[in-house]
């Protein structure tokens, strides 16, 4: 099936006097790509974005296995450049005991403010908790395979 798509994919070549595409031109190339299998009816689309999962997949893998082999030092390379950055360190602020007793105190709240969406909740204090505004999510389509 995934072949299917990768013939397709070959078919429709970039236009580039160069070897291998530039970003822009390859945005672009894709961008072109896809509205012409929409436009075109030829195609069952769920088909099409299950065989562009399962690439999108494979080229996943074989992209962080390859980039687990380069030596960490910076290239420049068939129109990539790449350096190599020191990760840092992170603090640990779960050592410090006053800011374990922030943040349990915080989480507690976090708690008391959900519950007050669905009812009337008192803090500790005698406080009602407000009920607050809420942001929606972006929605989002979940695969798996």
């Amino acid at each position: 099936m995934s072949k299917d798509l990768f013939y397709l994919m070959r078919e429709e070549e970039v236009a580039t006097s160069n070897f291998l595409p530039t970003k822009k031109e390859l945005v672009v190339s894709a961008k072109q790509f896809a509205e012409n299998i929409i436009e075109s009816g030829d195609h069952n689309l769920y088909e099409v974005f299950a065989q562009s999962v399962r690439l999108k997949e494979a080229i996943t893998i074989i992209e962080k296995i390859l980039k687990e082999k380069l030596p960490q030092e910076k290239f420049e390379s068939f129109g990539l450049s790449g350096i190599y950055r020191s990760g840092g360190d992170t603090i640990n602020y779960k050592e410090d005991e006053i800011y374990n007793i922030l943040k349990s105190d915080l989480d507690a709240r976090v708690e008391l403010l959900k519950l007050a969406q669905k009812q009337e909740v008192l803090d500790t204090c005698g406080n009602e908790v407000p009920k607050v505004s809420t942001t929606p999510r972006k929605s989002s389509l979940a695969i798996s395979f």
